[in-house]
């Protein structure tokens, strides 16, 4: 494995809608991980969150670009919306390595998907595949106990402050961080919405807010 050419994270999720804890994670993570680029790939719809259908993946798309559109080392990607079938993560990393053969990946996901991770297809498969960097939040417990033991093996973790350093060798890790703590529900962002709460843009970019207006998505 020879010196990477660069440091991109890629985050994966519904994004529905992308809101100032998204927006956060991305911004500490370029800084914790001196990364090159982070890139949103909004979901099609998430196969292991079949209860909900999501909102429109172009309304998504276009909400993180507006979102985005400040900062010239984060980008959108429409990878898992182009696609005629829904992607597994275990698929669009699999791409991702193809597509991106000289560059070091990490892989961000929330406490959330953490602790559902062995409901993912292959989930063992697609936490040795690359780098993963697991983001805290409030009232979530993490442990690594409810990962296999190649796994648990893997985990670096950085909460308390402690430096990305340089990782185990030649392997790929999983990194805990607690960099960013706040705590913003998309679930209660769009019920504020619907409810026309006066205050349901505090969580959101303001083009974001707009759109969301413009458009009476969540309405």
């Amino acid at each position: 494995m020879g010196t990477p050419e660069r440091k991109v994270a890629f985050y994966g999720g519904s994004f529905d809608p992308v809101h100032r804890g998204h927006l956060l994670i991305a911004e500490k993570l370029v800084s914790l991980f001196a990364l090159d680029e982070f890139v949103f790939i909004p979901a099609f719809h998430a196969p292991h969150k079949p209860h909900r259908k999501p909102t429109s993946g172009y309304h998504r798309y276009a909400m993180l670009c507006l979102a985005t559109n400040e900062r010239s080392d984060t980008k959108v990607s429409r990878m898992e919306l182009e696609l005629p079938e829904k992607p597994y993560s275990v698929e669009t990393l699999a791409r991702l390595q193809v597509e991106f053969p000289n560059d070091e990946i990490f892989f961000v996901m929330g406490a959330d998907s953490w602790q559902d991770i062995r409901t993912w297809r292959e989930w063992e498969k697609v936490l040795l595949m690359t780098n993963h960097i697991v983001v805290t939040r409030p009232g979530f417990e993490i442990s690594p106990a409810h990962v296999s033991p190649a796994v648990q093996e893997r985990v670096i973790d950085l909460r308390g402050g402690k430096s990305a350093g340089a990782g185990q060798g030649q392997c790929y890790n999983i990194y805990i961080t607690d960099t960013v703590s706040l705590d913003i529900s998309a679930t209660e962002v769009r019920r504020l919405i619907r409810e026309k709460a006066p205050d349901w843009r505090a969580d959101l970019n303001k083009e974001v807010a707009k759109y969301i207006e413009k458009y009476q998505i969540y309405s």
